[in-house]
């Protein structure tokens, strides 16, 4: 590598290679100096060459190399007052992963090195280290660009059209039969043949990936013998995170995700990326010093009045303060990046309340929202918020901007209280059902700002939900203290696994049930891997740290009924129209049909009125759906039609006979599905209008009027 040292330029920011050399700038407004460090290997201790950069544009100090390449690992070393109480936390004794690094070498390698303050001392963070934390911390890697993505493009898939799976991407192929030792559990992986070909069949458009930015395993967790399984512990927000590389050359793990992204891509298949833009991996004011506290503390986080401590709407010891111009920067450069260079179709914002908080409140139009908006690349593909944070006023179900969608906890919660049997009003369970208009319609946005979901990563598995009362985290070592202790969940009889027949088949069932409400719904269904094939996690509601059997998929106990009922939901879904609605039900007539375009019926075939919406014990109704009152056109401006389906929900445990409405809603019904006997697909069990139906307890039924006979 050349001796020489260019000015170089202060934008883009990062390591950016042009083919000659490397271009570096890294923003750090209250430091007095910067020195760019070079390491020959990942096993070096110290750097072979320490450059100071002398180029300072307004608050970025940059620098070129001619002759640097791909492939080179670097830090910074960043010098400027140690004063905490001033929030101020500069230590040349630490190196400093670049924020903007596009790959990171490696992972932490615990000590007290990385530290700015001396651990054990009385003063705290406080007192200053002089330890030097290079030989313990990742390198940054230059990387080049350049990939042939073959021509594949993005699917571009309507939300109306998507079918979220939410998975790890470890987990989900660490235990896979058929997917070869050398790449389990990796990126490779999951563009394997083996793993598109399930995807596919399954039905999904789009897998969500768990966070994939490079991120931190606390050290309490790896002194337990325990590690963030989860990854939601940012540090590096372009870098996709090197534990899930199959290769072992410095930086390919960036090539592995795009040919990951092509592969799906062919397929048909969209990624979104579960991104945690609201803290870093730096934790509290006693945490580790690993790149941003080292590079300008005061310029990147929340600080309280006393600066020495950082506002923590997060439960994690700090807060990103997305207020600051430069912190925007960072979070929309990473975001544009994804879209840009490595082709992702969106994103799943974790706690985005905490985005959204201008000073303390929760103010929905804050800056971070409003260059979203108006960013011509950002806003084209998919935003998905976790509308809440651990912080005052932070559950904000229904408040976020048009143009974005949200995770929908009320529709979660309704839907397991209805099928528990907890008392709740079918009022609503219908709103739910209907894409929660009393949250969304009033805002220009679409039945499809709901995302609809009965279980993620968060919380029990679908299998759990239905055989476990209480949470079982022992094995986090916390005493059974952490995770939600309020599931809304049934064991149906018994606690965990039992060899009950009649509990095994109502447990089942209830996973039936729950699966068709979710796909029959309107709004975007999302399902979490493993959901489909009865997946466990033996009662633990908080897996967050186990990177082991507990997590991961059991291929081996897969549940190959429960498999092919979801691949038919799906199907079911994806071939009728009016189970994914692009414009709100109006409840109004139908011109020409004489029927509204939704109706609600009691079991002796009358519509609901409005004391029974309002009934906390009633478990049981009916919903005519109509195919001929969609109100929406086909790309070529045509009139989208469907057929008619009459849905009966009964949650009550004993059966009740229904009877069928008149024979304008229609004259012909087949039975497609039914949760009871596990029937789903065509039948030859035909109803007449006002008939009497059977409907056994705690199950749905499903009557299908075809298009051409209404």
């Amino acid at each position: 590598m050349s001796t020489n040292i260019y000015p170089g330029s202060p934008y883009p920011l990062g390591a950016t290679y042009d083919g000659n050399g490397v271009n570096f700038a890294l923003f750090a407004e209250n430091a007095t100096a910067v020195e760019l460090c070079f390491f020959d290997n990942e096993e070096s201790k110290s750097e072979s060459r320490r450059l100071k950069i002398k180029e300072r544009t307004h608050q970025i100090w940059h620098c070129y190399i001619p002759d640097c390449k791909p492939g080179q690992l670097y830090g910074y070393r960043v010098h400027g007052p140690y004063e905490p109480t001033q929030g101020h936390r500069f230590n040349p004794n630490k190196l400093l992963i670049d924020p903007y690094a596009k790959a990171i070498s490696g992972t932490i390698d615990w000590s007290d090195a990385l530290f700015s303050y001396e651990i054990g001392h009385p003063d705290e963070d406080l007192s200053f280290s002089k330890l030097d934390s290079a030989p313990f911390v990742p390198k940054s890697v230059v990387i080049d660009d350049r990939f042939d993505w073959e021509g594949v493009k993005q699917p571009k898939i309507p939300y109306h059209r998507s079918v979220i799976y939410e998975t790890h991407v470890k987990g989900f192929t660490q235990l896979h039969p058929q997917i070869p030792d050398g790449i389990k559990g990796s990126y490779a992986a999951l563009a394997h043949p083996v793993t598109i070909d399930y995807l596919k069949k399954l039905g999904v458009t789009a897998v969500e990936l768990m966070p994939v930015h490079h991120f931190v395993a606390d050290r309490h967790l790896k002194e337990k013998g325990l590690t963030n399984y989860w990854g939601y512990n940012s540090i590096g927000f372009f870098a996709p995170d090197i534990r899930y590389s199959s290769c072992r050359t410095t930086g390919c793990q960036v090539e592995e995700f795009k040919n990951m992204v092509k592969e799906l891509h062919r397929a048909g298949i969209e990624v979104i990326l579960d991104v945690v833009y609201n803290h870093t991996g730096e934790g509290n004011h006693m945490g580790p010093t690993l790149s941003f506290k080292g590079i300008d503390n005061a310029s990147y986080y929340r600080l309280t009045e006393d600066k020495r401590y950082y506002m923590d709407y997060t439960g994690t010891g700090n807060t990103l303060n997305a207020n600051l111009p430069n912190v925007l920067r960072l979070m929309m450069d990473s975001l544009r990046y994804w879209i840009q260079v490595m082709q992702v179709d969106g994103f799943r914002f974790d706690l985005a309340a905490t985005l959204a908080r201008e000073l303390h409140e929760v103010d929905r139009l804050s800056s971070f929202f409003d260059i979203i908006h108006q960013d011509p690349i950002i806003s084209q593909v998919k935003l998905i918020a976790e509308p809440w944070d651990i912080g005052e006023g932070g559950y904000q179900v229904g408040n976020f901007p048009p143009g974005w969608s949200e995770w929908n906890g009320k529709y979660r919660d309704c839907v397991r209280d209805y099928w528990r049997g907890a008392d709740s009003m079918l009022g609503e369970f219908a709103a739910r059902f209907t894409g929660s208009p009393d949250l969304y319609q009033g805002d220009y946005r679409r039945p499809t700002a709901s995302i609809n979901f009965i279980t993620a990563h968060d919380g029990f598995t679908l299998h759990d939900l239905v055989s476990y009362n209480e949470k079982h985290n022992d094995a986090n070592g916390e005493n059974n203290q952490d995770g939600e202790s309020h599931n809304r969940s049934w064991n149906c009889g018994a606690e965990g696994p039992t060899d009950d027949p009649a509990i095994i088949e109502l447990r089942q069932k209830q996973k039936r049930n729950f699966l068709t409400t979710l796909f029959i719904s309107q709004g975007v269904p999302m399902i979490v891997a493993g959901d489909e094939i009865s997946r466990s996690q033996n009662g633990n509601n908080n897996a967050y740290c186990q990177d082991n059997e507990i997590s991961w998929l059991d291929w081996s106990k897969a549940d190959a009924q429960l498999l092919e009922f979801t691949q038919k939901l799906i199907e079911l879904r994806k071939n009728h129209a009016v189970f994914c609605r692009r414009r709100w039900f109006q409840g109004q007539p139908i011109k020409g049909v004489g029927v509204e375009d939704i109706a609600w019926f009691l079991p002796e075939g009358t519509e609901m009125t409005e004391e029974h919406w309002n009934n906390s014990f009633a478990k049981s109704l009916a919903v005519f759906l109509n195919g001929k009152g969609l109100h929406a056109v086909g790309s070529k401006g045509e009139q989208i039609a469907d057929d008619h389906f009459y849905v009966i929900f009964n949650a009550h445990h004993e059966a009740l006979e229904y009877k069928l409405p008149p024979s304008k809603y229609g004259k012909e019904w087949y039975k497609i599905l039914d949760t009871h006997k596990n029937i789903i697909g065509g039948s030859e069990e035909k109803y007449g209008p006002e008939q009497n139906i059977v409907v056994e307890g705690r199950s749905i039924i499903i009557l299908h009027h075809p298009l051409d006979k209404a």
